[in-house]
């Protein structure tokens, strides 16, 4: 994956903040919407895009765009730089491979271990029963 040429390729959007500020909220436009087109990048190999669809699904809309808000500071600039970071983040998490599981025999000491206390409990509630037969 060429990092620095997906991050040439994204995008942003800028708007007006919600929440506490005053003033400054309504008149600055801090708040960013990075937004990355998966489907036309040439950053990332075929198989790459994959992985990015399975593990990103959830925030890839059905345009092939990845979009991510960041409107943490007050300063555009600086959820500018806190988007891509966060951005970055995300990306290369998602690419690394998961680990498939191996599978583990169960250990024949605690099979047996179970079994015990099967025909341990077996036992305890047997002694409780009442004996209708007398």
């Amino acid at each position: 994956m060429n990092l620095e040429g997906v991050i040439g390729e994204l995008t942003f959007k800028f708007s007006r903040s919600g929440g506490a500020g005053g003033q400054h909220v309504n008149k600055v436009s801090s708040k960013v919407l990075l937004q990355w087109n998966v489907e036309v990048s040439t950053a990332v190999s075929v198989e790459e895009k994959a992985m990015i669809y399975t593990v990103l699904a959830n925030r890839i809309n059905k345009y092939g765009i990845f979009q991510l808000e960041c409107d943490i500071d007050r300063s555009q600039v600086r959820n500018k730089e806190i988007a891509v970071d966060r951005f970055r983040r995300i990306l290369e998490s998602a690419l690394v491979p998961i680990k498939a599981r191996k599978k583990t025999k169960i250990p024949y000491s605690s099979i047996l271990k179970r079994l015990d206390r099967k025909k341990q409990q077996a036992q305890l509630k047997a002694s409780r029963k009442k004996n209708f037969e007398e």
